[in-house]
């Protein structure tokens, strides 16, 4: 995995565009900072920064759609202003687009909402673009890839979920690999990012970039590490191992 460019522009599109291109290319992690200490989530964040990330993880849950209640654009608000890194916020919630504008004008860089979750998901895709958002669609385990086949022009991103969402520290499906595979199928025809979320660490990574992912989300298998900088390099090398 490389490391970020130096003098690279700060500007939000300039930044995707690179992140992307990396993600594409190598593979790119993003911490969740769902395992990271919420009592100082700015020192948490520059911790792992240090090693070199870029981009965060911000799993919004409302304890409906989920079982499990974290963090809200307030909370979003605040780390746009302590950091410049891309904040991805991942909105496991029962009503996504009621949140749409908050989280928007929150400071997020990409709004992810879950298919199961809408009944008008080209609609609210659209939405989360017009508000200058990257868009994202994620998968729960049970769910095939054909529920989001006619909307994948719609979206900048894919996210597969490797748990049952709710909760930190899962062990990794198999079966997401499966999806992961169709999806990269499924690129020939658009272009979007394979994101995988739950029980990403440095035993995991190397089958998932395998299948064809490009951003890993890692929670424990960073946060929870004595030493994050090295638990964050040893995922990018289990990553790259599987380029």
């Amino acid at each position: 995995m490389k490391k970020k460019t130096s003098g690279s522009s700060s500007s939000p599109l300039s930044r995707w565009k690179r992140l992307e291109a990396l993600a594409f290319e190598s593979g790119v992690i993003a911490p969740s900072i769902l395992s990271a200490d919420f009592a100082a989530l700015g020192a948490e964040m520059k911790s792992v920064e240090k090693a070199g990330a870029e981009w965060f993880h911000v799993d919004v849950m409302d304890g409906h759609f989920v079982p499990n209640l974290t963090i809200g654009p307030v909370v979003v608000k605040g780390l746009r202003a302590k950091t410049k890194a891309f904040l991805d916020c991942h909105l496991m919630v029962s009503r996504p687009e009621d949140w749409v504008d908050a989280f928007a004008d929150a400071g997020a860089n990409v709004i992810t909402v879950h298919a199961e979750a809408s009944n008008h998901l080209d609609r609210l895709l659209t939405r989360i673009r017009e508000r200058g958002c990257l868009a994202g669609v994620s998968l729960n385990p049970a769910t095939p890839v054909g529920a989001i086949e006619d909307v994948l022009h719609l979206v900048d991103l894919v996210l597969v979920m490797s748990v049952n969402p709710g909760f930190g520290g899962q062990k990794f499906i198999p079966g997401a690999l499966k999806k992961i595979s169709r999806l990269t199928e499924l690129r020939r025809s658009n272009r979007f990012l394979i994101q995988v979320d739950g029980g990403i660490h440095s035993g995991t990574a190397t089958a998932v970039r395998e299948a064809g992912a490009d951003c890993f989300v890692a929670g424990s298998a960073i946060f929870d590490a004595k030493n994050r900088v090295a638990a964050y390099r040893k995922l990018a090398a289990a990553i790259e191992a599987g380029n």
